[in-house]
């Protein structure tokens, strides 16, 4: 039986693997639709490789050349906001939500439909909206698969008994390209050192917040609202091998693990086949080659992203909405040095504490989400100058 993918984010990392992973599949996978930011001319090649029936291109003023570079191929082609939407409604079987950011969300939350498979690589639509999106998935009756390896691996791992036996998830860290380095020079870090990332190849966003531990603060939100657990029966721990992924504590003692080398062809594949297997040239673990695996706690004083991530969690309402949006302005300051590396957190720390000020609700609405995004962004923009200055 021929499975058909829709993949949003198609040029990105996340959408490289996956068409990789098609490839691969002999037959067995069919494109629906192909979404990307800009990218018009991968996005073209991408679509006639795979026969796409549907291209779209976020960014309107690049429509024209996506049409001139599908001309004669019978392909749809279309563009904006609508246009991630409908790529997002096309008859799939299983949808690829790999748009990073808070852009993803509209786009994530539309591709929920009934009986569908939902593979779920934008965080960010669990983090601005994770009780809409959960609540709206399971009206559907449509099947939520964690991209992210972490909590691919905890998925996985829940299967080893009843849910109400579980005592804690505990999520696994690399530490980033600075676990190690001196608190007092995390202030002059550049963008170039902070994308060196030391286990995976990924995206300048989601390597910024591996730096500095967001991406791990909102993997702790994401995770509260796909499985269902409060802040304190969700843990970190650093893992500078990122071998072991996640770890689920049943309340007999057990701890049953999932593992893998860190590749994230691995959760993908898992995600395309389920709750089949399917074969691949996957890359084997060799325990024995490793020799030894090392795990210690996340120094929140020296990443304090972290712990900016947890409190936003438990104070639950739009918090988790705003820390979102802050850091994807703050870290977007960064990467073009108007802040410096520990102007994040920072920044971060500042809008929430406005927000909590304000006391804004927690999103009922993907509206009400963009409405909050929107508004934190401003907030954020507002106070770049006053980091800027102190970063100089």
């Amino acid at each position: 039986m021929v499975t058909r993918v829709s993949i949003l984010g198609a040029t990105g990392s996340i959408g490289a693997s996956t068409l990789e992973l098609l490839r691969a599949g002999d037959g067995r996978f069919q494109v629906a639709a192909l979404a990307a930011r800009r990218d018009v001319h991968k996005l073209a090649v991408l679509a006639r490789e795979f026969r796409a029936e549907l291209v779209v291109v976020a960014d309107p003023e690049c429509y024209g050349a996506l049409k001139e570079a599908l001309a004669g191929t019978g392909i749809e082609a279309a563009a904006g906001q609508e246009g991630l939407i409908a790529a997002a409604e096309a008859p799939a079987d299983i949808v690829v939500a790999g748009i990073m950011g808070a852009a993803g969300l509209e786009p994530t939350l539309a591709s929920i439909q009934p009986g569908r498979r939902i593979a779920v690589a934008n965080k960010e639509s669990l983090v601005c909206a994770g009780r809409l999106f959960m609540r709206k998935a399971e009206a559907a009756n449509a099947i939520v698969l964690p991209v992210d390896s972490e909590h691919n691996a905890a998925f996985q791992a829940l299967r080893a008994g009843p849910r109400e036996a579980v005592v804690r998830i505990t999520l696994t860290a690399s530490g980033g390209p600075f676990r190690t380095m001196p608190k007092e020079r995390l202030a002059r870090v550049t963008p170039a050192e902070a994308l060196r990332h030391p286990t995976w190849s990924m995206g300048a966003k989601i390597s910024i917040d591996s730096a500095t531990l967001m991406n791990k603060g909102l993997e702790l939100i994401e995770a509260h609202h796909l499985f269902g657990l409060p802040s304190e029966r969700l843990g970190v721990l650093v893992h500078p091998q990122s071998i072991v992924h996640a770890l689920v504590t049943y309340r007999d003692g057990a701890v049953v693990a999932g593992l893998s080398v860190p590749d994230m062809r691995v959760p993908i594949a898992h995600c395309l086949g389920w709750p089949e297997r399917i074969g691949w040239e996957a890359p084997r673990l060799d325990l024995a080659a490793l020799g030894s695996l090392s795990f210690e706690e996340a120094d929140l004083a020296r990443f304090p992203a972290l712990s900016l991530a947890r409190e936003a969690l438990e104070a639950g309402g739009a918090a988790p909405t705003v820390l979102n949006a802050a850091n994807e302005v703050a870290v977007e300051a960064f990467l073009e040095r108007r802040i410096g590396f520990m102007g994040i957190p920072a920044l971060v720390e500042r809008v929430l504490a406005r927000a909590e000020l304000q006391g804004i609700a927690e999103p009922a609405t993907v509206n009400d989400a963009l409405a909050v995004d929107h508004t934190a962004r401003m907030v954020a923009s507002n106070l770049l100058l006053e980091f800027a200055v102190k970063a100089s």
